[in-house]
């Protein structure tokens, strides 16, 4: 059985940012719970020099979008980092989400072998197309939702194991 490089993202993809979802719900419930300003949350970060809770989820939301629009050969959509609010924070996974969903599916699986060009601060990186899913957009995507659950779980959120992967797909 081989899988194509959209079908991989789009389940990893959909597990990752039903993730985000369930999080932030129960971070905005957290708050209001306890009558706490979001702000509190939304600027917490492990430590000094890691990103604060908002822009890990900004994060988690850019780099899928902007990778699988490189690899349907489109220039990435511009996300624009405004949200101060969780509720605002879960309008942008589903604005990611129904962006990398238009992208189209044939593009992207096109010459998994050929090359992709990636900006980056210090260069160009130039990645095999499967390899740019496999070592950059899923990793990236998988440590930024988990930086983002860790940050929510220190500050006194009730996360689970099940919040993070969902419901799991079973068989028959």
């Amino acid at each position: 059985m081989t899988f194509s490089v959209a079908a991989i993202a789009d389940a990893s993809l959909s597990q990752m940012f039903g993730a985000l979802d369930r999080m932030l719900a129960k971070g905005a419930a957290h708050c209001a719970a306890r009558n706490l300003p979001e702000a509190n949350l939304l600027h917490w970060r492990l430590a000094p020099d890691m990103f604060p809770l908002a822009r890990q989820i900004q994060i988690a939301c850019d780099i899928p979008a902007r990778g699988l629009a490189r690899l349907a050969g489109q220039e990435p959509k511009s996300f624009p980092d405004v949200e101060t609010s969780f509720a605002e924070l879960q309008a942008r996974v589903a604005s990611a989400k129904a962006y990398i969903d238009s992208l189209d599916r044939d593009a992207i699986n096109a010459d998994p072998d050929g090359q992709v060009m990636l900006p980056m601060r210090n260069g160009t990186v130039t990645f095999k197309r499967d390899a740019m899913l496999l070592h950059f957009i899923l990793p990236n995507l998988y440590f930024h939702v988990t930086a983002a659950y860790a940050i929510l779980r220190q500050c006194g959120v009730e996360l689970g194991k099940a919040d993070f992967l969902g419901e799991m797909p079973k068989a028959g």
